[in-house]
């Protein structure tokens, strides 16, 4: 029996209880779906396998004192079937517990379903557009950007799990001052000229200018307007190949790359999408006029002040674009959009929102910005191609990917984090990563193992499940697809992380206490074959989680 089972069983049993009371003449409005009736694990396993505080949530609309609702609710469960006993507690907690069989079936279940046990429909109908990273392509990658690749790329995971329809989305911001002064430091370097002010430093910029050379080596007899084009645009090209190349090493996908130069681009009529932008917020009525320029009253929204869009002279604001941008998803059919944003953006939240209801969208339910605050890593070295920053590529080097990425995806992204190197290397019970990928791996051997003495899964006999440790196990396994949809309806999946290292803990102690292989001369029983039931579907389950962590299972270590 799952939970869902059990909440299934509870709401019939509340539902009739409801529709007795109406027949007896009360009158009685109770709006209750299965998804709200919530079960807990007790940590203390001797009150049972699950508790549920429904009873009390029921007391005020049944107008009943809460222990007589719970006993009424607990008498009706203790005839389901695979439910041993169900009590009641304190002011009207109902504590239940499962017989053995219904317990462990759900192993032979996750076995059965494979990679596809965890994943619900809880969020299926959405369509997400979720942005992160979005950094500037005039540089590599670096280690905030890093902590939002992880971040991003596992909300997306747990989002598709969840039912969800998601778009992976960077924004390439390619026009405004920081391309030309980007395109100035190459040409630069490629004379042997020093940075110009406000270019960019560092020796990438000099193997740029390099391979942009080798491209056009004609490059410096051309006139200087044409130079500085050819520069940039080739050098451009081949570092957003390289921010491209650094996130699909580190198991980070994108679905869509969007141009911020495309906003701009004038369409065949004469007008941008930034132009149209401006003109569909005027025709929802909240664009004025004033001191010459143009306005977009988001004020009317919670921000803090109104936003120029366009200046007196002409020039366009950076709100002008994030207006078209956040109108062109809309129009590409994305009904909900997520920003993951830096911690020195978080003056865009109200703005962002804003900008929604402008549109003529509901903030608070079309528009999420998620701002992440700061990492850093202990003895991490300044790039060296670089010169000011501390490049992805060079942690992943350092640290690998399933040890960065598990750690970066471990905590919630708003709380600052700093990263020990010296624990993430070791292959110790103290490495979280090192800890749950070796559980991983132990299922792994003790399947290796098993095959190797003759132990299968011809048979499958839940009843002898009855260890406690067994008892624990299953009930952690039960948990999964609630953990899952938890995080991607919450966007936190540093729960599937704690979970997993949970899970794992609770099956080591399992292995040491429960045999899948015979003793001695000992022969092969249901109880082995069933244990390796129970193993697998363990090592399925953590293999789950890091994939939604977009960290690798190694199947030995």
């Amino acid at each position: 029996m799952t939970p869902d089972d059990l909440s299934r069983a509870l709401f019939d049993l509340v539902t009739a209880m409801v529709e007795r009371r109406r027949h007896a003449g009360a009158e009685v409005e109770v709006a209750l779906t299965p998804e709200q009736i919530v079960l807990e694990r007790p940590k203390n396993r001797d009150h049972g396998d699950w508790a549920s505080n429904i009873a009390m949530r029921l007391a005020k609309p049944l107008g009943s004192n809460p222990r007589e609702i719970a006993t009424d609710l607990a008498e009706g469960l203790a005839e389901v079937d695979g439910i041993t006993s169900a009590e009641v507690a304190g002011p009207g907690f109902i504590n239940v517990r499962l017989d053995a069989a219904a317990a462990g079936a759900l192993a032979k279940a996750i076995v059965d379903a494979g990679a596809a046990y965890g994943r619900t429909d809880k969020l299926a109908g959405s369509r997400i557009n979720l942005e992160f990273v979005s950094a500037n392509p005039t540089g590599p990658l670096h280690i905030g950007h890093t902590r939002w690749a992880a971040l991003g790329d596992a909300i997306s995971r747990v989002l598709r799990a969840a039912g969800a329809d998601v778009a992976n989305e960077y924004y390439i911001n390619d026009a405004g001052n920081q391309m030309q002064n980007f395109g100035l430091s190459v040409l630069a370097a490629a004379k042997g000229e020093p940075t110009p002010e406000g270019g960019y430093p560092g020796s990438y910029i000099a193997d740029l200018a390099q391979r942009v050379l080798a491209r056009e080596p004609n490059l410096l007899s051309l006139a200087d307007d044409v130079a500085l084009h050819t520069a940039t645009e080739i050098a451009y090209e081949l570092q957003l190949g390289e921010i491209e190349a650094s996130l699909e090493r580190f198991n980070v996908h994108f679905d869509i790359w969007t141009s911020e130069r495309r906003l701009h681009a004038k369409n065949d009529d004469g007008l941008s999408d930034v132009d149209t932008a401006v003109e569909r917020l005027r025709a929802q009525g909240h664009v004025y006029d004033k001191d010459d320029a143009v306005w977009v009253q988001t004020t009317d929204f919670g921000d803090d002040k109104d936003r120029v869009i366009r200046r007196g002279n002409g020039v366009y604001t950076y709100f002008a674009a994030d207006a078209a941008y956040y109108l062109d998803k809309g129009d590409r059919g994305f009904g909900h959009k997520i920003y993951l944003l830096g911690a020195d953006h978080h003056g865009y939240v109200h703005r962002l929102k804003a900008l929604a209801g402008a549109a003529g969208d509901d903030p608070e339910r079309d528009i999420e910005v998620l701002i992440g605050q700061l990492v850093s890593i202990n003895g991490a070295k300044l790039s060296k191609r670089a010169g000011n920053i501390i490049e992805l590529d060079d942690l992943q080097a350092w640290l690998g990917t399933d040890a960065l990425r598990y750690t970066l995806a471990r905590y919630p992204a708003d709380s600052p984090l700093t990263i020990d190197p010296e624990i993430l290397t070791r292959r110790t019970n103290d490495n979280p990563v090192f800890y749950v990928q070796y559980a991983h791996a132990r299922t792994c051997a003790v399947d290796r193992n098993a095959a190797s003495v003759g132990v299968d899964r011809s048979s499958f006999a839940p009843e002898l499940l009855e260890h406690e440790t067994e008892s624990a196990l299953l009930g952690a396994l039960q948990e999964f697809p609630r953990i899952v949809a938890q995080a991607a309806e919450l966007r936190e999946p540093h729960r599937v992380a704690r979970y997993i290292e949970e899970l794992a803990g609770l099956y080591h102690r399992w292995y040491d206490n429960c045999r899948v292989l015979p003793l001695g001369e000992e022969p092969i029983g249901d109880l082995h074959r069933t244990r390796l039931w129970l193993n697998d579907a363990t090592g399925q389950v953590i293999r789950n989680g890091l994939d939604l962590l977009g960290v690798s299972a190694p199947e030995r270590m």
